[in-house]
């Protein structure tokens, strides 16, 4: 079987479509380019907003209107939370965010049949004629779904899918509807996990997850993340370890004293803010403020030598006035972030926000946007400018523009010329200037 996959969203996302393709191949199928004709197009869907919806969407009608015969299976988050308007689009399958297996069997069994028709040459049904909805309630999950990772054996990194699901309910995400409970991956199989991929030759191993800071929730043996990224970074000493998206709660004293302990641990947090007002993180539903959230920040600049910050931003949120907006500029300011990733609020139907009154226009968000964009990318500007004249040591991944270019510890992109190659080699760079959001540099010799 020709298979193509598409994927939407965030990194696990990524991470689960390598998990489906490295099934596909270990099934002996041949995994094509989704803009090629093929037997069978996989779509691993998004819904984080309105606008993932959509393109979610445009993706199917291209795969079916590309190949009319061929099988168009769709999985994901939006299959998951709508999958009457997925099924509505022409698809032969709809299967949501469990059971990743079982759904490539049926991706498997519809090509079968739809290969037997044609060589019987007989009528083959068509997409879109009764479509198999595979979806059940993820609310009633409660078994971690372990996914092989890694995979792709021209990449440097590799991604650790060690926790799903979400009870944070904040009231601008449909997440916690689309992946249900916490489940988390025990520590003897991050640990193998782990293992198996530093043996492959990755050199970096990031953990991620729907909500990490929630892994061990559903353990019942007391074991928080720490106990986790330690058991990791043990069972791989050869390899960088990065973690993903961090909730201000993680960040304890204890947390700190245990992480600044391990040698390979990646000095970048990113640290899930959202907003820097107080008014508006209760009406968000986030579980902290502004003073427990900056006592994340100082316990990590005690702890850890300068390191890297990031944080993801929403600007006009229902209600948020201009005072509110000017405290979280401060705000930002004060934390002194590396990066940003700034977002306008985006309407989610079946949001509580999606209901609230005071919405911003959309030119306001924009506006708003744009302002905070300056700030984030001054405060970026002078963490790279502290960085000229020091020493990092940078894995490497590709050659581009005459350069090879990589990440730090810190995951700050690093360019340098070489002339060997340096793929997925870990060299020390010093640090000669900043271009954009970049450091050059010369290698050390």
């Amino acid at each position: 079987m020709r298979c193509a996959i598409y994927t939407l969203g965030c990194k696990v996302n990524q991470y689960e479509t390598q998990a489906l393709e490295t099934e596909l191949k270990r099934r002996g199928h041949e995994l094509v380019p989704f803009e090629t004709e093929a037997d069978a197009y996989i779509v691993n869907t998004c819904t984080v907003t309105a606008v993932s919806d959509k393109k979610s969407r445009g993706v199917i009608r291209r795969a079916r209107k590309r190949c009319p015969r061929a099988v168009v299976a769709v999985c994901g988050c939006y299959a998951q939370t709508d999958p009457e308007a997925v099924a509505a689009l022409g698809v032969d399958l709809v299967s949501g965010t469990g059971d990743r297996m079982g759904f490539l069997g049926e991706v498997e069994r519809l090509a079968d049949e739809r290969a037997r028709f044609d060589g019987a040459e007989t009528e083959a049904p068509m997409g879109g004629s009764a479509p198999e909805i595979l979806v059940d309630n993820i609310m009633t999950h409660r078994a971690f779904e372990h996914l092989s990772a890694g995979g792709l054996a021209q990449r440097t990194r590799a991604m650790l899918k060690v926790e799903d699901g979400c009870v944070n309910f904040c009231t601008y995400c449909i997440i916690p509807y689309a992946r249900g409970p916490v489940r988390s991956l025990p520590v003897a199989e991050a640990e193998a996990e782990a293992k198996r991929l530093a043996e492959e030759g990755y050199r970096e191993i990031v953990l991620t997850g729907i909500e990490i800071s929630s892994w061990g929730q559903d353990l019942g043996d007391g074991t928080g993340l720490i106990a986790l990224v330690e058991a990791v970074c043990a069972a791989a000493p050869g390899a960088r370890v990065r973690l993903g998206s961090l909730e201000p709660r993680t960040i304890t004293g204890e947390f700190c004293r245990r992480a600044a302990r391990l040698p390979n641990l990646c000095p970048h947090f990113h640290l899930s803010m959202q907003s820097g007002c107080d008014a508006t993180l209760k009406r968000m539903n986030r579980k902290y403020d502004t003073a427990r959230y900056y006592e994340s920040v100082r316990l990590l600049r005690e702890s850890f030598a300068r390191p890297a910050i990031t944080t993801d931003l929403i600007v006009g949120f229902p209600g948020e006035t201009e005072e509110e907006f000017t405290d979280t500029l401060a705000f930002v300011e004060r934390c002194a972030f590396s990066s940003m990733h700034i977002f306008p609020y985006s309407r989610r139907p079946g949001t509580p926000a999606a209901g609230m009154s005071g919405q911003i226009p959309r030119a306001e968000q924009e506006a708003r946007a744009g302002r905070a964009g300056l700030l984030a990318a001054r405060l970026e500007g002078e963490y790279l400018a502290g960085w000229v004249g020091e020493t990092l040591p940078v894995l490497f991944e590709e050659e581009k523009d005459g350069c090879w270019r990589g990440h730090a510890p810190n995951y700050v992109e690093v360019w340098a010329r070489a002339a060997e190659n340096l793929h997925n080699v870990l060299r020390n760079v010093v640090i000669t200037g900043v271009q954009d959001t970049r450091l050059m540099g010369v290698l050390e010799s």
